[in-house]
């Protein structure tokens, strides 16, 4: 199935087919022992290319790691494999993580697999694509400021953004750590549920990790949503496509009449959030991006003392929007514009919880867009701005670290996907897919790519 649409989409950086195949020969073996294959047994799983895994290049879809390989997996790799997955390959992003479309990745853009002239989202778009074109159920993804639930929606498939600490950033390379999440693409809820179960948990070499067990999500899927206190976010329906808002409230009135109450919620502090959220990211991305000095691993490029050996790799092996990103969070981190800039923007982050907090007081879950529109067309949004209004609707559940995630509900313009997002408090996970499930219940039949 991938050779048969990847030289078109390009989801993938690296195609692992001998681990693969190695790796299918042992389940066939602990299945012919007796012994238990795991939950996820011979299910090919993609993994986004900042995700270590230990004898596969590992390159953050950028020149200066190009051909490095991990001498480790990550924590969530160690458990697929545990749970019987087999990889079958990394998947594009744009570069360490910093984008919106897949564009800006240094090995090519991937397409979407419903219109291969728009793009499919990103950061993880390669992940998003690889699920939506039928390469592989399941794939992973990581979350900053919506790069696993924005691309869900351009491709129409299911995206879990976790409560952060709940999955192990154990080997995942770091853009901004207090905000990277790892979750779960699949075809369906059941599916998402699943995964997050296998890869989630306490791991005691992330000092984020929370000391608690995934529950078990798969058990409430099937309880509806009668009773439920469902909020629509108004500022989050404010500035949206028409076609996508529409779809949020055909939900909405699906909830209403399955029981649930439904009112509109306001979470003010959300309207900065983007704001915030493009001054803490980038000044975390600074501090993490310093490690690659030419020095310890990745490229080199040659310089007649250490110092032009420095800038000259960071210049040549970083792509112009990591420059820009790092240029800006070392600016918001500088002597004179600290309190400036990064301060206000962490006490934007501390409203932005107050806000959440009295939204969930009176409402179980909240509703919004997942993308203000559908796929756009590959250069459509040049202009920085318009492309970081693409993370609108997701970036305050990174700012205050609770879960959400996206579900495809029909189609809009172009005949495109629209997701819908469903918002939980911390560890609300369960509520969030039982909420989900009934969404993916009524939800129009749409196209396949």
């Amino acid at each position: 199935m991938i050779e048969s649409r990847e030289s078109e989409v390009h989801a993938f950086n690296l195609i692992a087919r001998e681990k693969a195949i190695e790796a299918a020969a042992e389940i066939d073996k602990a299945v012919a022992s007796g012994r238990d294959p795991g939950p996820l047994a011979g299910v090919p799983v993609a993994l986004k290319d900042n995700l270590c895994t230990r004898g596969l290049a590992t390159t953050c879809s950028s020149r200066i790691l190009e051909g490095w390989e991990p001498p480790y997996d990550a924590t969530v790799v160690e458990r697929l494999a545990a749970a019987g997955a087999v990889v079958v390959g990394k998947t594009n992003l744009d570069e360490f993580a910093m984008g919106s479309s897949t564009e800006h990745s240094a090995f090519g853009p991937t397409h979407n697999p419903h219109d291969l002239t728009r793009v499919p989202g990103g950061s993880s778009g390669g992940s998003a694509a690889a699920v939506a074109a039928g390469f592989a159920p399941i794939a992973l993804g990581s979350d900053t400021g919506g790069s696993i639930r924005q691309p869900a929606s351009l491709c129409g498939v299911v995206g879990v953004k976790p409560t952060y600490g709940l999955v192990s950033r154990y080997g995942l390379i770091a853009f901004a750590s207090s905000f990277d999440q790892i979750g779960p693409f699949a075809n369906d809820v059941a599916d998402a549920a699943l995964t997050l179960e296998v890869i989630g948990g306490h791991d005691p070499l992330d000092s984020t990790s929370i000391p608690s067990q995934v529950p078990d999500l798969a058990k409430n899927l099937d309880r509806g949503v009668e009773g439920l206190r469902v909020g629509l976010v108004r500022e989050l329906l404010e500035g949206i496509d028409e076609d996508v808002v529409s779809r949020v409230h055909e939900v909405a009135d699906l909830f209403s009449s399955a029981g649930a109450e439904v009112d509109f919620v306001s979470v003010p502090a959300v309207e900065y959030g983007l704001t915030a959220y493009y001054l803490i990211a980038p000044a975390e991305a600074s501090s993490n991006l310093a490690r690659y000095d030419g020095v310890r691993y990745g490229m080199r490029a040659e310089g007649a003392d250490v110092k032009l050996m420095n800038s000259s790799t960071r210049r040549s092996g970083f792509g112009d929007e990591v420059i820009a990103r790092v240029m800006l969070g070392t600016f918001a981190l500088s002597a004179g514009y600290y309190d400036a800039y990064y301060g206000k923007a962490q006490k934007v982050r501390t409203l932005t919880r107050r806000d959440f907090d009295a939204a969930y007081a009176n409402h179980d879950v909240l509703l919004s867009p997942t993308s203000p529109s559908v796929a756009f067309k590959f250069g459509e949004r040049s202009d920085p701005m318009s492309m970081y209004r693409c993370d609108t609707c997701t970036v305050p559940s990174n700012l205050i670290g609770d879960p959400a995630m996206s579900i495809p509900f029909g189609t809009g313009a172009y005949d495109m996907p629209v997701g819908v997002q469903v918002m939980a408090p911390q560890l609300g996970e369960s509520l969030m897919f039982q909420t989900a499930s009934f969404i993916e219940s009524q939800a129009p039949v749409g196209g396949t790519p």
